[in-house]
């Protein structure tokens, strides 16, 4: 396993990450949880991501429980969590990243985690209601209890994230450090244009989500929507559009000629892919199934393989 750095934090994460968006408790117990954290941990994975509004919370309780059977080492291991969606309906607890919200939504992430703190903590989303400088203060303040480690954001526009680094600059608080956001070959713009500036001149880091497009550059959604995938899931329909956008399909087919070439499945070359650009911190990988798990951890070993010409004709397919 290869460990990065945080951005220009002293934080090193691992190169691959183990995330339970959608998974957990919607497809994995408890038990799967064990095993595919403990096979993800023995893999060289440090860092498992997690948010307040997974699962309505159920999420971060699967986690909870499983860190606890398993037993390691605090300092071992990184958590986060994400902030902002809330899972109750009180006028604010919900889609808000207000002090009041904050302070307390971080107390009830802890509870369900069973820890003392989490090393990560995102604001999930933008809150154009709450003024940036509130937001600020009351993340820095949650740093400074030992809550969290580190503090940052989640599909912020660039500007939000300038704003909220200049305001912590300016009163000496402790700054957002990373950004969580969508990357993968069919979504590059915002990380790759948008956060140019916030990468090279304030070097942030980023844990990005969704290599695989929710599953559409593993090829498996080639011949239709498979039964049990996340995409029949309820609440995710809206993820049927894109792995069924006929010309993005058009092109993973392609790219599975690029994958076959150099013997390797098209969801390890997808991943290895998304390693391959240096501002990326961790990628995020999720999965269902043990075996899952054990084949994504493989994808280190085919960074190496993509090489310049190889990355060529992989863009000269995703231009076409």
């Amino acid at each position: 396993m290869e460990y990065r750095y945080l951005g220009r934090s002293g934080l090193r994460v691992s190169a691959l990450s183990l995330g339970s968006w959608v998974t957990f408790h919607n497809q994995v117990d408890e038990k799967s949880a064990v095993d595919m954290m403990a096979a993800a941990y023995d893999a060289g994975v440090n860092f498992f991501d997690n948010a307040e509004a997974y699962a309505k919370g159920k999420s971060e309780e699967i986690m909870g429980d499983a860190l606890k059977k398993l037993g390691w080492r605090r300092s071992s291991f990184l958590v986060s969590t994400k902030l902002y969606w809330g899972i109750n309906e009180g006028i604010n607890e919900k889609d808000t990243l207000n002090r009041k919200y904050l302070l307390e939504a971080i107390n009830g992430s802890l509870k369900r985690f069973q820890l003392d703190h989490v090393d990560l903590l995102f604001a999930h989303r933008p809150d154009p209601n709450t003024p940036i400088e509130e937001t600020v203060w009351a993340m820095h303040n949650i740093v400074e209890s030992g809550k969290a480690f580190y503090w940052g954001t989640s599909e912020w526009p660039a500007g939000d994230i300038l704003a909220a680094i200049e305001i912590a600059e300016r009163h000496h608080l402790h700054k957002p450090v990373m950004e969580q956001s969508q990357y993968n070959m069919f979504h590059r713009e915002r990380f790759e244009v948008e956060y140019a500036r916030v990468f090279s001149d304030y070097g942030y880091g980023s844990t990005i989500w969704s290599p695989l497009a929710s599953g559409l550059l593993t090829g498996k959604y080639n011949k239709g929507i498979p039964e049990g995938s996340r995409a029949t899931l309820p609440n995710y329909e809206w993820l049927k559009e894109n792995v069924s956008d006929q010309a993005k399909l058009a092109k993973v087919a392609q790219l599975q000629g690029v994958a076959d070439d150099l013997g390797v499945p098209l969801a390890q070359m997808s991943l290895a892919w998304v390693l391959k650009n240096p501002n990326v911190s961790t990628v995020i990988t999720g999965a269902s199934k043990l075996q899952q798990v054990k084949e994504n951890m493989k994808a280190m070993d085919v960074v190496g393989q993509l090489t310049p010409d190889v990355m060529a004709r992989i863009q000269t397919i995703l231009e076409s």
